[in-house]
Parts: C-alpha cells; structure tokens; sequence
C-alpha cells in the first residue's frame, strides 16, 4: 500500500500532454495551447476615432470659437477618401479611420452648427480621441505563449488578431465500465431489492465532461471473466479507461485479473487513503487504467484526487496535486488513523466567516452525504486530534 503522494506521482506525474488538434474558437474554451499565436495583423488597423464627433488638424484648435467647413464624413467600414486641410473638418463617428491631414477628434458635444458647417473652442489636443493603429497589439506580436489556457474572454482577441481556429492539445477519451451482477440502468422500469442502480458512472461522466474531456460509457459487465473481457474491448480506442468496483479482494473481486489478461502492466494496488484504498492503477501501451472502487464516494473521492489531474496534465494544463485551501473547522476532529482521510464535508456560515463542517456519517456508500456536501476535508496520517476553529485543509468541488 503506497501513500497518497506516491500514487499521484505513478499516475499524473507520468503524464504528458496529448497530440495536437485544429479546433475553430467556439469549441476551444477550456482547452491549452500547444503553438503561440501570433497577430496576423494590427489591431486597430489604422487610426481610429474613439468618439463620434470631428475630425480636425489640431493646429487650427486656438482654445477660442473657430468655424470649419465640414466636407464628408468618415464611419466605421466606409472612410473619408479625401484630405483634411487647414479650416476643414470631416464628420466622424466612433471606429472610423482617421481622415488624411486629421490628427484630432472633437467629440459632437463640444461642437455646434454655423453657418460653413460646425464651430467649437476645443483646445488643440494631438491625437485627442484616438486610437492610433496597433496601440492594442500589432502585427507579428505575440499574443498568447503555448501552454495558455483558453477562455470566452481571450477569443476576442486571437480573432482580431486574424485567426478563427486554434491549435490545442486533445481532449483525452475516458472510457468508463461499471462491473458487477448487481447493477441495473437508473431509467428501467422496476427495481428487486437486491439491484443496484449504477450510478457511479453518471457522477464520473459529469466531472469528465466539466473537465473538457470526452466520456465514453461502456456500460455494465457482469462478474465473470467473458463478460469482462468482452466489455474491455470495447474500451480499445480510449486514452483513459476507467472501471468501476470489483477492484478489492473477494471472490467476485475480477476486474485486475481481467486487466492482466488484457495486457495491463500494474503499477499499483490500494493506496493509503479513506474512502478509496483499493484503487488500481496501471497502463496499457498508451493507455492509462485506473480501477476504482465500487462504492460510489470512494469512486468519486479518487477521482477528484487522480483522475481530474491526470485529464489537467493530459490536456496541458497544470495539475498539482488537490491539496485544499485552509478554512477553520466547525466541530472537533478526533485523531486520524494511519491512512489519509477525505471526510465529506459542507460550508456553514457567511460569506468571509465561512466554517467546514463534517458528516456525521462518512460511509461511503451514502450518496446522500456526498450530494449534500460541498468538499473534502483532508485529514493526513495521524493527524492529531484538533478542536473546533482551528484551521484544516478543505478541497471543494
């Protein structure tokens, strides 16, 4: 049995970021940029008018009421094709190109009507409401390094910088199967007493998803041999395969002989930890294999540890190990034992004045405790026993 840190450094710390892929900016969000991306272009292209108003030659602005005769106008897509000469103003609205011969703009409420067109006692300001070309970013800059993580809030920018697609690294496939005779789907009819709904899988797929990678249901195998071996090959395209229960020690335990069989090389088998230890961990060729308890907490406990960060690091993102933020406990903890315990928790309080408060109960297979808690509280080997306020490591999820 290894600690906590060991297994995550046998499984995420052996991960590299996958191959690339060319995806158009409206899939891209929450994926990790493989190639730096370069302006293909100044942004703004050319001078630009920040306000709607006139376009001028800041020497003819004395500080006292000069008229100008306006001669067109300038708007965004359609610029004024003559030059501004002296006692000349050009009518121009907000993203217009600059006029030749202008070098200020006097925004319309600082103007009024004569007779030869407009008049204002503006001071000469250079450049006064406007937006010279590149002052954003300008051609051949670099605008994000390899390895950015991509949001809505950057696309703006990559697409005024002249590209609709992106190059990222893939999302990984995870495929999940659930084992055991006990397991029935959620939406069939009927229930006999001794069923189990499989509803580990569902819980998985939501977090692989919320992750940005692609979970592929396998389904539910049953507790023999064939069936395993059969369900597994379905799983042979998947950078990521996933099963559910059948990983501790009974007669019905199959799943690591099956993985053996498929040609799993093990590098672990249970883990220091509560709820979770009889987590397997091994690969296949460039497959990663984790083999994840039965009970639904400890399915999702390990998963929230390991699994979440080997699809960060497999998608280029960073992925240190889940260690929580520090928030002061609301009851008193008993000592821990020797293995590391992730007590399911809830916030109580108000906002900046925020306490962890555990579970009465921590079985883990109780779905209602997980469903009704907001995170973990992390608990070290033998930590000591430690009194209500006093402050202990909460990983929320």
């Amino acid at each position: 049995m290894i600690t906590v840190e060991e297994a995550f450094k046998k499984i995420v710390g052996t991960a590299n970021p996958l191959d690339t892929e060319s995806l158009p900016l409206h899939v891209a969000s929450g994926r990790v940029l493989a190639a730096p991306i370069k302006a293909r272009r100044s942004q703004p292209g050319c001078d630009m008018s920040a306000m709607d108003g006139y376009a001028v030659r800041s020497n003819d602005l004395t500080g006292g009421e000069i008229s100008f005769t306006v001669i067109g106008e300038s708007a965004a897509g359609n610029p004024f094709q003559g030059t501004v000469k002296s006692g000349e103003a050009v009518r121009i609205y907000t993203g217009a190109a600059i006029p030749s011969g202008a070098d200020q703009v006097v925004i319309q409420e600082n103007t009024g009507p004569s007779d030869v067109g407009i008049f204002t006692d503006e001071p000469a300001q250079p450049f006064a409401n406007i937006r010279s070309a590149g002052y954003d970013f300008t051609e051949k800059q670099t605008l994000l390094e390899a390895g950015s993580f991509l949001s809505p809030r950057s696309f703006g920018m990559i697409a005024s910088g002249g590209h609709g697609q992106v190059m990222v690294h893939r999302a990984p496939k995870v495929a999940i199967l659930a084992t055991g005779d006990e397991l029935v789907r959620a939406d069939q009819p009927t229930f006999l007493p001794h069923q189990t709904v499989s509803s580990t899988t569902s819980q998985l797929m939501a977090l692989i998803s919320d992750c940005g990678a692609t979970p592929i249901d396998l389904g539910q195998a049953g507790d023999t041999l064939p069936a395993l071996k059969k369900a597994l090959l379905l799983a042979q395209d998947a950078d990521i395969l996933l099963t559910i229960g059948g990983a501790s020690v009974g007669d019905k335990d199959l799943i690591q002989e099956a993985l053996n069989n498929k040609g799993m090389t093990l590098n672990f088998w249970k883990v220091a930890m509560r709820p979770g230890k009889p987590l397997i961990f091994g690969t296949h060729s460039k497959q990663y294999i984790m083999g994840l308890p039965g009970n639904p907490a400890s399915a999702f406990v390990c998963a929230l540890v390991f699994l979440r960060p080997l699809i960060d690091k497999m998608m280029g993102r960073p992925a240190p190990l889940p260690t929580g933020v520090a928030l002061p406990v609301a009851t008193n903890l008993p000592e821990n034992g020797p293995r590391q315990h992730y007590m399911r928790a809830r916030l109580i309080g108000t906002p900046g004045a925020r306490q962890v408060d555990p579970a009465v109960s921590q079985d883990s297979g109780h779905l209602s405790v997980l469903a009704m808690s907001d995170g973990l509280i992390i608990r070290p080997p033998h930590a000591p026993a430690v009194q209500a306020g006093t402050m202990v490591p909460f990983l929320p999820f």
